[in-house]
């Protein structure tokens, strides 16, 4: 299944995506507190209510996609340096020698950055001077979870989403670590859909593809991963116990505005497009401004 969340009069609810047309789950009976997609994470739709949801079909004018979770349990879970041309292109950046990491590079970033597929991106002030992109395939997490192993992994993935993990390079740079330069409000564009994991039998086969308005800017296949998804899920389950909607962004191919020569950050007015079939294309343009 195809599952969203979109704006509905003054609140929100969570719907069932079937090409052109949508049926809002919140219409069910049981199910009005189906403001997005953490309720069917926590209670999955049965074979009945799926049954109900495709006769509710129908077109939605004036879509407003927000965040297929808009109040994840925690902070959004993210993997630094996981394909190798990005280490790569980083370390030429920095001027500094390419050096593959031995274990996965985590990171967080704020929940509060979300924003839906459409919504602009906010970059006021000294934000603007160095904001980048960087399209990623994100995993959402169907159930709790702790000391996975990688051959239980992938079972307890509900779905898959695309993640732009915005970046002000300058502040990431400046203050020797990421949070602040990638948790700005609006840091964080997400969706436009969540597809469940039994839609896509090999994660591994999904291409990532990001464009800067027209210009194909990054194209790579999930399985260049350094680390896998199972390897992921295994590594941050020793510490830590994941929790049904957590969000896991993957990690960014190469082809960041940051490693070109010279370097080529996003401007007033660009629109970002990252690509992933069959979750579709989240697409957001960029607002410099002084205020929000």
């Amino acid at each position: 299944m195809k599952l969203a969340t979109i704006a509905l009069n003054t609140s929100s609810t969570a719907v069932l995506v079937v090409d052109d047309q949508m049926a809002p789950v919140r219409h069910l009976p049981g199910r009005e507190g189906a403001t997005d997609l953490l309720p069917l994470i926590r209670d999955p739709l049965t074979p009945q209510e799926v049954e109900q949801l495709y006769r509710l079909l129908c077109p939605q004018p004036n879509i407003h996609w927000l965040p297929p979770i808009i109040h994840p349990p925690k902070n959004m879970l993210c993997v630094g340096k996981n394909y190798r041309e990005h280490v790569q292109e980083g370390a030429r950046a920095e001027g500094m020698p390419a050096h593959l990491p031995s274990h996965p590079i985590w990171f967080s970033k704020a929940h509060t950055a979300l924003v839906g597929c459409g919504d602009p991106i906010h970059a006021p002030g000294c934000l603007g001077e160095a904001l980048d992109y960087e399209g990623e395939l994100a995993v959402v997490m169907g159930c709790s979870a702790r000391y996975l192993t990688p051959e239980t992994a992938l079972a307890c993935v509900f779905g898959y989403t695309i993640l732009n993990d915005v970046t002000a390079r300058n502040l990431q740079q400046q203050r020797k670590q990421w949070l602040v330069g990638k948790s700005a409000d609006s840091f964080a564009p997400c969706g436009p859909v969540v597809v469940t994991a039994d839609q896509i039998p090999d994660y591994r086969q999904l291409r990532i593809r990001t464009w800067v308005n027209q210009e194909l800017r990054q194209d790579e296949l999930a399985n260049q991963m350094l680390f896998d998804l199972p390897t992921l899920l295994t590594d941050i389950t020793q510490s830590m116990t994941l929790e049904p909607g957590d969000i896991i962004a993957t990690g960014t191919p190469a082809g960041v505005g940051w490693g070109m020569d010279p370097p080529c950050y996003l401007r007033e007015g660009d629109t970002v497009s990252i690509e992933i079939e069959p979750i579709g294309i989240l697409s957001n343009k960029v607002v410099l401004s002084a205020n929000i």
